[in-house]
């Protein structure tokens, strides 16, 4: 199976700017459904944003407008590019991709968001 590894995270002003990356160990020209979510201090982990094989997006009405998953499949990796970030935005982000009815996650990069 593919492995995941995030990075890009740090430590961001609000209204500051981030990009994630998540690479992957193998292809994953041949995973349809992958995408990021994140799980703040005391709190679940949610669904940010997930974007199919043929580039069909999903986004959580909270970051609508200010994030963006993208893939490249030529490099194995997917991106979420946050603007705008807000303090609440402050979680450890995980991308994760789907196969065989199954959620494969990374380990996750911290994302904090200063007022």
């Amino acid at each position: 199976q593919v492995q995941l590894v995030e990075s890009g995270g740090g430590l961001v002003q609000a209204g500051g700017s981030l990009r994630l990356s998540c690479a992957g160990s193998g292809s994953i020209f041949s995973i349809n459904v992958m995408g990021w979510s994140r799980q703040a201090p005391g709190k679940q982990r949610e669904l940010v944003a997930s974007i199919t094989s043929g580039g069909i997006t999903n986004y959580a009405d909270f970051v609508k407008g200010r994030f963006t998953i993208s893939r490249d499949n030529a490099k194995n990796t997917l991106y979420l590019q946050m603007n705008s970030l807000k303090p609440e935005d402050t979680a450890v982000y995980y991308c994760y991709y789907i196969w065989g009815g199954r959620r494969y996650w990374g380990k996750g990069t911290l994302v904090t968001v200063s007022s």
